[in-house]
Formats: structure tokens, sequence, C-alpha cells
């Protein structure tokens, strides 16, 4: 039987100043998403969340579209709650299926040590 730690991408939460840091790492697939996206949401809508939810993909080795239409929910809840989401370190891969969906626009990226500005 499947662990459901095994569904999930493995993922860290830390917070740094006005920043929670989220690093997502293996794959993020139709068969992973959904705890994700479930966490995601659950830590975007807590009162003491801070205002900008930072999705470190340094270690996603690969993203399809169930993956980006989590980190896109992840976005808009994050809007309703006056929230932001940025994405540091996307892959070429990562990269490549924000531009073919036309959604590289709606998120700020980052590079370098994902630290707080």
């Amino acid at each position: 039987m499947e662990d459901a730690q095994d569904r999930v991408p493995p993922a860290e939460v830390g917070v740094q100043g006005q920043q929670v840091i989220v690093s997502v790492g293996g794959e993020m697939d139709i068969d992973r998403t959904p705890l994700l996206q479930e966490a995601l949401h659950t830590l975007i809508t807590q009162p003491d969340c801070p205002p900008e939810v930072v999705l470190d993909l340094t270690d996603l080795t690969f993203c399809d579209s169930s993956g980006l239409n989590t980190i896109l929910q992840a976005r808009l809840t994050a809007e309703e709650h006056g929230r932001r989401v940025i994405l540091h370190a996307p892959s070429r891969q990562v990269t490549r299926l924000l531009e073919l969906t036309g959604t590289e626009r709606l998120f700020r990226m980052t590079t370098g040590p994902c630290e707080s500005d």
C-alpha cells in the first residue's frame, strides 16, 4: 500500500521575516499534488501567514499540468488573503511550462539564495 507521504512532493516550511518559504522537491504530478495543494491552502489561509509565500523549486525535478494547477491555485488563494506567491529557482522545465501556458507573467521569480529581501 502506498504511504501518503510518497504521494506528496517532499516539502519543508520555514519562516524568514515577511516570507514563508515552502521548499518543494521531487515531482509534482497528478499523483502527488492533491495533498500539497491542500497543505498550501491551509498554510496560506492561516491568519498569521506572512505576506509572501515563496515556493522554493530548487529541488523540483518535474512538474506537469496538475502541478502547475496547484501553483496557480496557491496564487489565487494568496491573492484572496492579501498575500502573494513567489517562485524561487524554477527549473528550465518549469519555466518552459509557465511560458507555454502564458502564466509566467503572473509570478515574481527569483534566483540565488532563498532568503528574505
